[in-house]
C-alpha cells in the first residue's frame, strides 16, 4: 500500500489541450457528449492529446462468497468456477463480446472455493465468511487482494495497455456491492439493493434483510474504506479496488463495468481520490446502487442501456463508442479546413 504515498494526478495541460482540440472539430461545441470528456480524460492520464486507445484488455477478476449460504442467490457458488472455466476458455459472454473488438480478456482466481485450471491464481483464500457472521474477510485479506490488483495493473501497464476493464464473476457478488453501496451511500440496503441473477419478490426481500444483518453485525464505519471492504465486500471486488488504484500509480485508464465494479471504485475512490481521475464509466448499471455509486465516485457513464450482465461486458461495450469519437477527434473536418468561423466558447 506504500505505492499510494506518491500518487500524482493525471496531466490537467494534456486534457485543456484535448478539449482545445475538440473546438476546433466542424461540430456543435460539445455534440458528443461524455465520449469528449473521455478522450479528454483519456489524454490526461496519457499525458498527451494524441490519445490511443489500444492495446485494451479486459481484466475479470473471480471469487466465490460465503454469503450465498443465506439464499441470496438463485445458483451456488458451484457456478463462479464454471463461469470461471469458460471466460479462461475463450466462451464465456465476455469474450464473445470482446472478441470483435480485438480486446484481450484475462481471467483470474482471487479467491474461489478451489483452484481452476486455466484461471490465473492470485488467491487470497477459497472464499470469504458469510458477512452475517463477521467480517467477509481479514483486514489483512482484503490488504492483500488489493495489492494483488495493484500488482495486475503494474503488469499490464508494462506490457504497453492503455486501457484495462475492471470485470468479476462470483456468485453473491451483487450482495456484497449493495452492502458496500448501502454504508457508502448512507443509504438502506432496501433503497440500493436489486434482484441480482433474477431474485423473487421473497428472494429479493431475504437479500435485503441478510444486508441488514450483516451491517449490524459488523457496523462498518464509511470513513474507513478498507473496513467496509473487509467486513462486507468479496476478494474479487478487493482485487477491483486494487486495479483501480493501480491504474492511478501505474498511469492506465481503468474503465468501471457494472455494480460490483462500481462498488471496488467507490471503495478506491475512498482510499485514494486522485485515483478517480484515471477511471472511466461506461454504463450505469440496471441494478438499484449503479446511480448513486457514480454519483459518489463523480463519473458519467454514456451508455444507459440497462445492463446488468457482469464480467465486464458493458466495459468492453464502451470501447467501440470511444473508437468512434476518436475518429471524429482525428478527423480533418475541421472549422479551419472548411473556411469558417469556429464556434465560440459561451459561458
Amino acid at each position: 500500500m506504500e505505492r499510494l504515498e506518491h500518487l500524482t494526478p493525471p496531466d490537467s495541460a494534456a486534457y485543456a489541450a484535448a478539449q482545445k482540440h475538440w473546438n476546433t472539430v466542424a461540430k456543435p461545441l460539445g455534440s458528443l457528449g461524455h465520449l469528449e470528456e473521455q478522450i479528454c480524460r483519456l489524454a490526461a492520464v496519457q499525458r498527451t492529446p494524441e490519445v490511443t486507445l489500444s492495446p485494451c484488455c479486459a481484466a475479470v477478476l473471480c471469487a466465490d462468497h460465503g454469503i450465498v449460504e443465506e439464499g441470496v442467490s438463485q445458483s451456488g457458488s458451484e457456478v463462479t468456477a464454471m463461469c470461471a472455466r469458460a471466460i479462461a476458455g475463450g466462451t464465456s459472454n465476455i469474450n464473445a463480446i470482446a472478441a470483435p473488438f480485438g480486446i484481450e480478456v484475462i481471467a483470474a482466481d482471487l479467491g474461489m472455493k478451489a483452484p481452476c485450471p486455466g484461471v490465473r491464481d492470485l488467491r487470497v483464500g477459497a472464499g470469504t465468511r458469510s458477512f452475517t457472521q463477521g467480517p467477509a474477510m481479514t483486514r489483512g485479506q482484503a490488504v492483500q487482494a488489493i495489492c494483488h490488483g495493484m500488482d495486475l495493473a503494474q503488469e499490464l501497464a508494462n506490457k504497453g495497455l492503455r486501457l484495462v476493464i475492471a470485470g468479476e464473476m462470483g456468485i453473491g457478488n451483487t450482495t456484497s456491492a449493495s452492502a458496500i453501496a448501502s454504508v457508502l451511500l448512507h443509504r438502506p440496503p432496501r433503497e440500493v439493493t436489486g434482484r441480482g441473477a433474477g431474485l423473487s419478490d421473497a428472494g429479493l426481500s431475504r437479500k435485503c434483510a441478510v444486508i441488514e444483518r450483516g451491517i449490524a453485525v459488523n457496523a462498518p464505519d464509511p470513513a474507513d474504506p478498507i473496513g467496509v471492504l473487509s467486513a462486507l465486500g468479496g476478494f474479487e471486488i478487493a482485487g477491483m479496488t486494487g486495479l483501480f488504484l493501480g491504474g492511478a500509480v501505474y498511469g492506465i485508464t481503468v474503465i468501471i463495468d457494472g455494480v460490483i465494479s462500481a462498488a471496488a471504485a467507490a471503495v478506491a475512490a475512498a482510499i485514494a481520490p486522485v485515483s478517480r481521475d484515471y477511471m472511466l464509466a461506461s454504463h450505469c448499471s440496471g441494478e438499484p446502487a449503479g446511480e448513486g455509486l457514480l454519483a459518489l465516485i463523480g463519473l458519467n457513464a454514456p451508455i444507459r442501456a440497462g445492463l446488468r450482465l457482469g464480467e465486464g461486458t458493458g466495459g468492453v461495450l464502451l470501447v467501440p463508442l470511444l473508437e468512434g469519437a476518436l475518429a471524429v477527434y482525428r478527423s480533418a473536418h475541421s472549422f479551419e479546413t472548411l473556411g469558417l468561423a469556429p464556434y465560440e466558447v459561451l459561458s
